[in-house]
């Protein structure tokens, strides 16, 4: 250990280098794993946030299942008869919106029955069951955005009027902020006519997205049950899939993670096998010495382990700073837990690039610095 402290302190320039590199790498997988959170976070953080274990969609609604299914009164009262468990409806839409202040702000409707245990708790203000039904709960997203309760927001094209009365925990759905209505005013903005006048009378459909299980069904399987009522039923997590764009984001960034953590190991084993060539009179010498091979795989892994240590430690401090920086700018999270998972394997694909040099270190040859080669 002391002569690898020693090759250290004579080669600084080329491992700070090195580790220059290693910093770089475990700050960039660091910081894709935050937007990696982040993204997800921000597309399907309103589904996790449901107080569901599944949610039954209709069997003809294969992908996009919320903007695509439509389930109605009668298949839910059967559902929830023949599952014996609590359900509810869910209405899932995006539109966009104006407050009477002039604040344009997309927002994911989410059309839940005021009382049920979809309807969110507020942080301020009225919750649904205390309001009308022209109410609004608000997600903290859409206050950044300027909208603040007491205000009336309009949906375009429609004309239909939103007071907003309360406001609820940050949560968003396919990146936009939520606000949870009445199930009844949900659908009249899913299935009013855009540009109709506001004193058509046209017949709303009673119909709604999903209908959400508080627990698994305590009857039937829910295999009979989707079969009896041509519905798929998921579970909370599955359902993530058909939030826009979270498939696709989370296959990007999993593969741009994927490919950093297969070059790590590549960066290092390169420079410390040209390192080991440069290396091997000192080491021939070490062993004509009496130096054992476990010795000299023991100095190389040590010299190895302390640049890939240090190099992670100081990637992942520069990852979390850039979390810091950027803020609630843009979406980024990164957890602790996240952060010290993350570097750790960074770490230890970085070491196991070094395996790439072990069988030069166990090959060198005293007879090198006893002339052989003269």
């Amino acid at each position: 250990m002391f002569l690898a402290l020693l090759e250290l302190r004579a080669a600084r320039g080329r491992f700070l280098l090195m580790g220059s590199v290693v910093v770089l790498v475990a700050a960039l997988v660091g910081i894709v794993s935050g937007f990696t959170t982040g993204l997800g976070d921000d597309t399907v953080s309103a589904l996790r946030r449901l107080p569901a274990s599944q949610l039954a969609f209709s069997s003809d609604a294969r992908s996009d299942q919320f903007a695509r299914s439509l389930l109605d009164r009668k298949t839910a009262a059967a559902w929830s008869k023949d599952a014996d468990t609590g359900t509810t409806p869910l209405g899932v839409s995006i539109t966009r919106g104006t407050t009477h202040r002039g604040a344009e702000v997309d927002i994911a409707a989410f059309g839940v029955e005021p009382g049920s245990f979809l309807a969110p708790s507020v942080t301020a203000g009225e919750e649904l069951a205390d309001a009308g039904a022209d109410s609004m709960v608000m997600s903290a997203g859409l206050a950044d955005e300027g909208v603040r309760v007491g205000d009336t927001l309009v949906i375009d094209r429609l004309g239909i009027e939103l007071r907003v009365v309360g406001t609820t925990d940050r949560s968003s759905y396919g990146h936009v902020p939520v606000a949870y209505i009445p199930l009844k005013t949900w659908q009249r903005i899913r299935f009013s006519t855009p540009g109709a006048p506001a004193s058509a009378t046209a017949a709303i459909p009673d119909q709604f997205s999903a209908l959400a299980l508080r627990t698994p069904p305590a009857g039937a399987s829910v295999a009979t049950l989707d079969a009896r009522h041509s519905t798929t039923t998921l579970t909370k997590e599955e359902a993530y899939e058909a939030a826009p764009g979270y498939t696709g984001e989370r296959v990007t960034m999993n593969s741009i993670q994927v490919f950093l953590y297969l070059i790590a190991p590549l960066v290092v084993g390169a420079f410390f096998a040209v390192w080991t060539v440069q290396r091997r009179p000192e080491l021939a010498l070490l062993r004509a010495m009496g130096a054992s091979r476990a010795r000299l795989l023991a100095h190389t892994v040590a010299q190895a382990a302390l640049v890939v240590v240090l190099g992670t430690t100081a990637g992942a401090v520069l990852a979390g700073a850039v979390g810091l920086l950027v803020g609630d700018q843009v979406p980024f999270s990164l957890p602790a837990a996240t952060l010290v998972a993350t570097m750790c394997t960074v770490a230890a694909v970085g070491l196991a690039g070094t395996a790439l040099t072990l069988r030069r270190v166990t090959r060198a040859d005293p007879m090198t610095m006893l002339g052989a080669d003269r």
